[in-house]
């Protein structure tokens, strides 16, 4: 345990080095809202559920009462999800639901620890086609994400748990960001 503590640190301490690409992207995220776009966030397992979070932060609030924005996991209509998959394959459950609902301006934000998932790169491919901005959660090894993002964070670490904790303090030091804007 102690180990993987040390190791948590180290990796949280390496973030301090990613503060202007997170700052890029609460300022992507900030741009969107403004001009009143939204925000779709996927992932699959623990990053499906961090998308979910990352939402909720978002559309309800983080730490402050303010305004709504209009953020939405792709990760929680089961119908949705069910439905292509069956129908069209499990590659497909994002990016048709991008296809549905992504508009030029909006920003399609992918979390991903391997950033190989086919379904995430085939929506990101789809977030492209619809003139979206797209943001990448990865780790060092998520390559293929990164190349397909106008802007990426990669976690330095490969195991999911330690990537997925500083996922985590990285998304919410950008909700922060967001939040603090809107109750000026």
């Amino acid at each position: 345990m102690h180990r993987q503590i040390e190791d948590h640190v180290r990796v949280a301490q390496n973030l301090i080095t990613d503060i202007e690409v997170l700052e890029k992207m609460a300022d992507r995220l900030l741009s969107c809202f403004s001009t009143g776009n939204k925000v779709l966030l996927l992932g699959n397992g623990g990053s499906a559920a961090d998308a979910q979070h990352i939402a909720a932060e978002l559309s309800g609030r983080f730490k402050r009462d303010r305004k709504a924005l209009p953020a939405l996991a792709l990760t929680t209509d089961t119908s949705v999800l069910t439905a292509v998959g069956n129908d069209l394959g499990f590659e497909r459950i994002f990016s048709r639901q991008i296809e549905a609902l992504a508009n030029s301006g909006d920003v399609v934000w992918a979390l991903s620890v391997s950033g190989s998932s086919p379904n995430v790169l085939t929506a990101m491919q789809a977030a492209r086609q619809h003139e979206a901005i797209c943001l990448g959660f990865t780790s060092r090894r998520g390559a293929a994400l990164r190349e397909m993002c106008d802007l990426s964070f990669a976690a330095d670490h490969d195991d999911s748990d330690r990537v997925q904790e500083i996922h985590a303090l990285a998304y919410h030091l950008i909700c922060d960001r967001i939040e603090k804007h809107f109750c000026m």
